[in-house]
């Protein structure tokens, strides 16, 4: 039994050993410390294909492969083992056309020189070892067409050195450099070579080719950074590039200034609006030929051919001196060359580019239209303008501070937010105005969309809630108006204010923790909902919004209720503030309702109008409240023109009607308290009056002067 089992794992031992062990090749000498395969040890063999598979030894000496006539191809693959290759190693091989070394992970070391003299060498792989020093391929002196590199899968490489690929070969040839852990490109890199395609995706750390990368370089024709960190590319040795990829380049959001890629034919990149600048900018080059060609001139008809314009162009002189001739051609032969490089009549290839343009980011300003772009200037300014008076205005005034005061405040600071968000709007659009696709990826992923978004957000959540507690507010007072004890006060008003400011803070910082995005249009607005996540949170915000204005409707239904009702008397007061708030508010929410209506079904991924049409709805309805809120409840109101002309006043102006104003303040603070006090009191306040009013001499009267 013991001998059946031992039998079975020797057969298993020696089929995993044929398997994974190295076994030496007839034409090489193999040692635990050497292996050599030269012209002395393979003369009477022919083998044209070398493969040394899981081989043991450490170091690959010099001269290892040194003169093998007959081998075509080397291979070095599967070794744990391989940790240097010495200078010369694969030296003198004139017939040698491929050399592929591979998951060798602990080949840290390929020393100078050590592919030399390989004038048919044609493809070199050097993959997935544990080099950390860019190899010398400046000896190799190939003399074949279409040379392809393969240096890949090397982890430990950081970079591409200056001169890194001079004398390896002298025609055009194909580099694959990718997935490896380079960190830049130096200058100079790709000096003194020809380059077919250059392939550096993959390469995830790499975020510097420098700017002369490609100095004292023909190509490349093909280029392909994808997925790198590459956050420019250089604004020289470009102009050959036929074919740019460049996707998942995420970090790569300004491109290149576009002369440097005359010759771009098709572009697969990351973003649409970097094909939008691509599509503009060829579109309007070499104006005056294109359109030439587009209206296609009688010269350029189909029928016609070169014989017939140089029939037009020809003198007709010369074929009268032309003895015994019919013709031209009769005597010269024939004219019809045909050059078409110089052909103006054959159309150029349009530039193919991809990903398009999509219904979030169309191929326009951020104002899309010219009159959006005057009236979002008028509306931010006054926004910002109207609601910093009225805050400073309440800030200073001298007045006890009541809810109704302290609710203002917030309501104004909510839509200052929102006009400082409309002035970075309009700033930028202004900024990039006709060339917005050149910086749409820069704006619309940097922090000052961000922050944008977020006030925005924050200041439109923040001026609903705090229009709700108003409405709250003045029902809560009207219906409670005979029991003083029962009115909302100021802690209750900040407790309340607090939580809301709570709740719009994270309703506001969501998309920047990755609930939905700020990014997904130009306006800088919450439109990411790809996710089922960011789906509910653009619902949930919109459902917000809803319920505050359904919330209002209730509130003035029974503010309404109450007010006409004959049993509650003495509350005309209450019922004048509860009508004009109803004005304001329900002016507000009218606004808002078509943005509510089409947000909505856009949230359900139903959209009823296109991101260009929203920006109308975005610009004229969603703040003009914030311009109109702070004259309608504040600038136009009795009480805020007296605290303005008492602020004015201590200024120097308008000391006239501000002691007008504190007059009739005090008169009716009097009046007040004449009817609550006893008569003892009643007869006291004739001299105090009379006290007060002389401290404003241009209230007391003036004695008449008679004149002699």
């Amino acid at each position: 039994m013991w001998r059946s089992a031992l039998l079975l794992v020797f057969l298993l031992l020696t089929s995993f050993c044929c398997g994974v062990c190295f076994e030496c090749p007839e034409i090489c000498r193999c040692s635990q410390k050497s292996i050599t395969c030269n012209s002395a040890t393979g003369s009477q063999k022919s083998l044209s294909r070398l493969v040394l598979n899981y081989i043991s030894v450490k170091t690959i000496s010099s001269r290892s492969f040194d003169g093998l006539k007959g081998v075509r191809r080397i291979e070095i693959a599967q070794s744990s083992s391989v940790e240097t290759i010495e200078s010369e190693a694969f030296n003198n091989l004139p017939n040698v056309s491929e050399i592929s070394i591979q998951n060798t992970r602990n080949l840290v070391h390929i020393q100078q020189r050590a592919f030399n003299q390989l004038p048919k060498l044609r493809y070199l792989s050097i993959s997935n070892t544990g080099i950390s020093v860019f190899p010398d391929l400046t000896s190799i002196f190939s003399l074949e067409a279409h040379f392809i590199l393969d240096i890949c899968d090397n982890l430990n490489l950081r970079s591409v050195p200056s001169n890194a690929f001079t004398g390896m070969t002298s025609e055009y040839a194909t580099m694959n450099l990718f997935n490896n852990g380079f960190q830049e490109i130096e200058s100079h890199a790709f000096n003194g070579t020809k380059i077919d395609k250059l392939v550096l995706k993959n390469s995830r750390d790499l975020r510097v080719v420098h700017e002369d990368a490609f100095k004292g370089a023909l190509g490349p024709t093909v280029l392909d950074v994808s997925s790198t960190a590459l956050e420019t590319l250089p604004s020289h040795g470009l102009e050959s590039v036929l074919m740019l990829t460049a996707r998942s380049a995420f970090a790569l959001k300004k491109l290149p200034p576009l002369k440097s890629l005359k010759s771009l034919r098709e572009a697969q990149l990351t973003f649409p609006s970097h094909c939008c600048a691509l599509i503009n900018w060829d579109n309007s080059r070499d104006g005056s030929v294109n359109s030439a060609l587009r209206n296609r001139s009688s010269y350029c008809g189909d029928n016609s051919s070169p014989a017939d314009l140089s029939a037009i162009s020809s003198d007709d002189s010369l074929e009268s001196d032309v003895i015994g001739s019919s013709s031209v051609e009769d005597t010269f032969g024939s004219i019809d060359f045909h050059y078409p490089d110089l052909d103006l009549c054959q159309q150029r290839q349009a530039l193919q580019c991809s990903p398009e343009a999509d219904a979030f980011n169309p191929c326009e300003d951020i104002a899309g239209f010219s009159f959006l772009r005057v009236a979002i200037w008028f509306i931010n300014i006054l926004a910002i303008a109207g609601n910093l008076v009225v805050l400073l205005v309440l800030f200073t005034s001298r007045c006890k501070l009541t809810v109704p005061r302290f609710l203002m405040c917030h309501l104004a600071f909510a839509d200052l937010c929102i006009g400082i968000y409309l002035l970075m709007i309009a700033t930028v659009d202004l900024r990039t105005r006709g060339h917005y696709s050149h910086h749409a990826i820069e704006w619309q992923t940097g922090a000052g969309c961000d922050i944008a978004g977020f006030l925005s957000v924050f200041g439109g959540e923040l001026s609903i809630y705090t229009l709700s507690t108003i409405t709250v507010e003045r029902w809560h007072t009207i219906t409670h108006a005979l029991r003083l004890e029962r009115r909302l006060g100021l802690s209750q008003a900040s407790l309340i204010m607090t939580i809301g400011w709570l709740l719009c803070l994270a309703m506001a910082l969501l998309p920047l923790i990755g609930v939905s995005s700020y990014s997904k249009v130009s306006m800088c607005l919450p439109m990411d909902i790809e996710t089922p996540l960011s789906q509910a949170y653009v619902i949930l915000l919109l459902l917000f919004n809803v319920g505050a204005f359904l919330v209002i409707c209730g509130c003035y239904v029974c503010i309404y209720s109450a007010v006409r009702n004959p049993e509650f008397p003495g509350r005309a007061a209450d019922a004048k503030i509860a009508k004009r708030m109803a004005v304001l508010i329900f002016t507000d929410f009218l606004c808002m309702a078509p943005i509510s209506f089409f947000a909505i079904s856009a949230a359900f991924k139903v959209p009823l109008i296109t991101v260009t049409n929203s920006k109308i709805l975005l610009v004229l309805f969603y703040p003009i409240n914030s311009c109109a809120n702070p004259f309608l409840y504040a600038i136009f109101t009795r009480a805020f023109r007296k605290d303005a002309c008492i602020l004015l006043s201590s200024m120097g102006c308008c000391q006239s009607k501000a002691n007008l104003y504190r007059m009739k303040t005090y008169c009716s603070e009097n009046i007040n308290r004449s009817k609550s006090s006893s008569g003892s009191n009643a007869n006291s306040k004739g001299p105090r009056a009379v006290m007060w009013m002389s401290s404003f001499p241009q209230l007391t009267p003036r004695p008449h002067i008679q004149r002699v």
